[in-house]
This record gives C-alpha cells, sequence and structure tokens, in this order.
C-alpha cells in the first residue's frame, strides 16, 4: 500500500503532528512500509494456532503472604489535625 502526501497529511492533522513539507515523502515511504508489513502478517494462516494469554508457558512466582511492616495506626493518628473512632475526619467538600 502505497500512500500520498496528502494521505501523510490527513493523518498528521488527525494526529495533531506537524510534518516539515520535505519530510513528508520520507513519512509516506516509512508508513507505506509499516501498512504493508501489516497487511502480509494479515494474509498468514492462524487457524491452527490456539490463543494464549502469553508467550512464555511459565507461572509466576508469588511471595508468602505475610506481614512485613508493624502497625503505625495510632503513630499516624497523632499527626492528624482531626481523628474520631479511629477515621481521619476531613473537612466536607462537597454541598
Amino acid at each position: 500500500m502505497s500512500l500520498t502526501t496528502d494521505e501523510i497529511k490527513n493523518i498528521a492533522y488527525l494526529a495533531r503532528l506537524s510534518i516539515e513539507e520535505d519530510r513528508m515523502h520520507t513519512y509516506a515511504d516509512n508508513l507505506s512500509g509499516i501498512l504493508d508489513l501489516v497487511e502480509q502478517m494479515n494474509n498468514v494462516d492462524t487457524s491452527a494456532i490456539a490463543p494464549m494469554a502469553h508467550p512464555q508457558d511459565m507461572s509466576q512466582r508469588l511471595r508468602a503472604d505475610t506481614i512485613t511492616e508493624e502497625n503505625q495506626r495510632e503513630h499516624f493518628m497523632e499527626n492528624a489535625p482531626a481523628t474520631e473512632a479511629g477515621l481521619f475526619l476531613v473537612p466536607k467538600v462537597i454541598e
């Protein structure tokens, strides 16, 4: 697929890109090459290939679910300007 400079200008406008006039031909060649590659990939028969969530058949290592920090709730509550029943009180922002 070969793109014209008018199509490149339209794509640049839609993408809100500023492309210099002397670079239009280069962009047209590059984008045409990309679209040709996509067209080749669309023509590949993938009917015998099962969909997969990840290209590698691996499972993720999980860390042990253990507490790594101590509870500092009371310490943090001391620094708050207003608290009640273990909750931070904040000013009302919506009427």
